[in-house]
């Protein structure tokens, strides 16, 4: 049983490394492209489409797979994993990214995108390392078990 969800944790912090980068990598360089109004708005609504159960299970429950994988399995590797994940990937994202997310639906200015954008960015590469970290130990202490 350990070994299987250590493989869940290993896969989903591979999925949300993967969410991340396509942020880092494709959606805010895209939205740097257009204008800082329309930049606002699409990156509004996908804040907003990014609640869905989806997304939620696979965002949340990588935490929790990547706490019962390490507590299961005992190994380093499975703790660097969770730690990971839990500190870089869930926790960045509860603690910067949504209240930056949040403060963007009240402030709309191109003085403000900039500055979101600037900041954001850069946690956000962050946060897509410490998952591929996480699937990377998580891949570990399943060849280990």
């Amino acid at each position: 049983m350990s070994s299987t969800m250590t493989i869940i944790a290993a896969l989903g912090c591979g999925l949300m490394a993967g969410v991340f980068l396509a942020f880092s990598a494709m959606v805010l360089p895209g939205l740097r492209r257009i204008g800082p109004a329309e930049a606002v708005a699409a990156m509004r609504a996908i804040n907003t489409a990014v609640v869905n159960p989806v997304f939620i299970t696979v965002f949340v429950g990588t935490a929790f797979a990547s706490v019962l994988a390490a507590a299961m399995g005992g190994t380093v590797a499975g703790w660097v994993g969770a730690a990971a994940y839990g500190v870089g990937g869930f926790g960045l994202t509860v603690a910067y990214h949504v209240p930056r997310n949040e403060r963007l639906e009240r402030a709309a200015s191109p003085e403000f995108w900039a500055r979101y954008v600037r900041e954001w960015v850069p946690a956000n590469h962050v946060r897509a390392f410490a998952s591929l970290v996480a699937a990377v130990a998580f891949t570990i202490a399943a060849v280990q078990a």
